[in-house]
């Protein structure tokens, strides 16, 4: 990486970094620490948790969309890494991890993810996705029911139906405007690390995937997040998703965009500290 391009990132991280400590108001913070992983012969890069949690406690993976890396996950991360062990992976070919010679599609990422929680030493835990990569999550939980926990889907842009259509792609153009600057920034150089080439094939394989037929195999509970005034997720879009899952709920918050992980974390954490530990009490889901 150029001396421009780490000093780009270091900004976007601490754009990130700020940005979490605004929007988590009044709750407690934890730190993150970078660690490393070999994926199938590639070098993976996770932000983790810097402090124990005493006592039994979920393990959390927070999973980003296309073409993101964990940057953009660093507020909910540092909200819910006082009471979770949390894992952000930097997916193959995303952020700081290595880049295998092609992209890898949905199907591949999620095979990836259960390689990385070989690696990491990770059972069943918890998946927090946004966007895009709710489909990895999907896909996954679909596929290794065995080995998934129960999922959080934030803003999930599911619908293929939908995707790449006139219609969409001005919610996203509206949408963008909503999502505070600092993010832009994050996102900016997720895209220049990642390439343009790269994201192309990356989004036409999104695009060519059908998590509607996956959605009623994912046997493990499900919490479906949207924000109010998300445009890419309508609130229809969002019931029919949790009407087509075994074991959904669907939550709304106020006054929040798309990627609220981001925009609205406190909230978000409180979604999941709520959910978690709801799960936990019922005997549905442990950590």
């Amino acid at each position: 990486m150029g001396l421009l391009a780490h000093t780009s990132l270091r900004l976007a991280e601490r754009a990130g970094s700020r940005r979490g400590l605004e929007g988590l108001g009044g709750l407690p913070i934890g730190a993150l620490r970078s660690t490393w992983h070999t994926v199938n012969g590639l070098r993976i890069h996770t932000r983790v948790s810097a402090q124990p949690v005493p006592g039994r406690a979920w393990n959390v993976v927070l999973l980003h969309g296309l073409v993101a890396s964990s940057t953009y996950m660093v507020p909910t991360a540092m909200g819910l890494a006082p009471h979770f062990r949390v894992y952000a992976p930097d997916l193959p070919g995303f952020g700081r991890s290595q880049k295998p010679r092609r992209p890898l599609d949905v199907a591949g990422l999620a095979d990836s993810l259960a390689a990385w929680m070989d690696a990491a030493g990770l059972a069943n835990p918890a998946l927090v996705a946004n966007a895009s990569g709710c489909q990895f999550a999907v896909d996954f939980a679909s596929r290794y029911p065995e080995r998934c926990g129960p999922l959080v889907l934030l803003g999930p842009s599911l619908d293929a139906r939908h995707r790449a259509t006139p219609r969409q792609v001005m919610r996203w153009l509206a949408e963008g405007v909503r999502e505070p600057a600092s993010l832009s920034v994050i996102l900016a150089q997720d895209y220049r690390t990642f390439g343009a080439l790269r994201a192309l094939k990356a989004l036409r394989s999104a695009r060519d995937d059908a998590p509607e037929e996956k959605l009623p195999h994912v046997r493990t509970p499900v919490l479906v997040v949207r924000g109010e005034k998300d445009r890419i997720v309508p609130h229809a879009r969002a019931e029919e998703l949790v009407r087509s899952l075994p074991q959904g709920r669907l939550e709304e918050v106020p006054g929040a965009s798309h990627m609220l992980n981001f925009n609205s974390p406190e909230a978000v954490v409180k979604l999941i500290r709520r959910y978690l530990y709801e799960l936990e009490a019922r005997g549905d889901a442990a950590p």
